[in-house]
């Protein structure tokens, strides 16, 4: 599989029974749907073995477009509903969730402070 962003290669990551794909240069990470959902509520260990990029690396390519890896559909942007600051790609079919490198972690560490965060476009 290759990276909806930069296309280079992404290489399986496993945490208890869930794989996700990860970047091997970006460091963004593709989440079915399903684990996406369950993932984001482990607030103790999940983003620390699955997301090792820096946020910083992640927002440089946070506009870039995204085909999925899986259909070649053109990804959809959206925001998250709890946190609007944070913006991820979709597939429009369904099949998955990418995430720049650092966006899990903002993902899973909501704080107060996150609801007056400004909201990227």
């Amino acid at each position: 599989m290759n990276c909806p962003k930069c296309s280079a290669e992404m290489g399986l990551v496993r945490y208890g029974t869930h794989k996700v794909q990860r970047c091997s240069q970006c460091q963004g990470l593709w989440f079915k749907t399903a684990d996406l959902a369950i993932l984001r509520k482990d607030d103790w260990m999940a983003n620390y073995i699955l997301d090792k990029g820096k946020a910083r690396e992640g927002k440089k390519l946070d506009r870039a477009e995204a085909t999925c890896p899986e259909c070649g559909s053109a990804m959809k942007r959206e925001s998250d509903k709890r946190q609007p600051h944070i913006f991820y790609d979709a597939c429009p079919q369904g099949h998955g969730t990418f995430l720049d490198a650092g966006e899990f972690t903002d993902l899973v560490r909501e704080t107060i402070w996150d609801k007056f965060k400004p909201v990227r476009s």
